[in-house]
């Protein structure tokens, strides 16, 4: 019984290239290019402009594995093809982000002002300042920033306010009631 997931052929997009060498699988394209070393227990192989991920044997281990190296392969080729890219929203009065060469500064409610500089490989954008963009061809690393961001000032349930992400319902409460 082999994974579902890892069965799957990966497409190559045009305009990005692949190429296995040893235990690392190299993908270049529009966006940047990146690399992944799989585990010992799958093979890679690039043909056809497509990449299939076997698992050598079929322990427990190697079946887990296979889906999850086709999951990751499959991620960085979306990456170095399209990008990918978290919407943030901040909600809130006298709430804002304000873009100062690669880095942010907010303004959250508290005294003071909050810098936050972009990682390697991630880009920030400020439509205006209540709306951020973070951008970046390393999906793990654009949700790592934006879910830190979010947390610099998570939303309330009472007012909803704070950093949320565009797609993210909050729950509201209700207040206390008066007599």
């Amino acid at each position: 019984m082999a994974s579902h997931i890892g069965k799957l052929p990966i497409a190559i997009p045009s305009g990005v290239e692949a190429s296995v060498n040893g235990s690392t699988i190299s993908v270049k394209g529009p966006k940047g290019s990146d690399e992944f070393t799989f585990p010992e227990c799958v093979t890679v192989s690039v043909a056809d402009n497509e990449i299939v991920v076997t698992p050598v044997d079929d322990e427990r281990e190697t079946r887990a594995q296979h889906g999850l190296t086709r999951a990751l392969i499959a991620s960085k080729v979306k990456g170095v093809h399209e990008g990918y890219r978290k919407h943030l929203l901040i909600v809130g009065t006298g709430y804002r982000v304000q873009a100062k060469g690669k880095s942010l500064e907010f303004s959250l409610g508290y005294s003071h002002t909050i810098t936050v500089n972009a990682p390697e490989g991630i880009t920030f954008e400020v439509p205006n300042q209540n709306e951020l963009f973070v951008s970046g061809t390393d999906k793990q690393l654009v949700g790592q920033v934006a879910a830190n961001i979010r947390k610099l000032r998570a939303p309330e349930p009472y007012k909803g306010k704070g950093i949320k992400y565009e797609d993210e319902h909050i729950l509201r409460k209700a207040g206390k009631a008066g007599k």
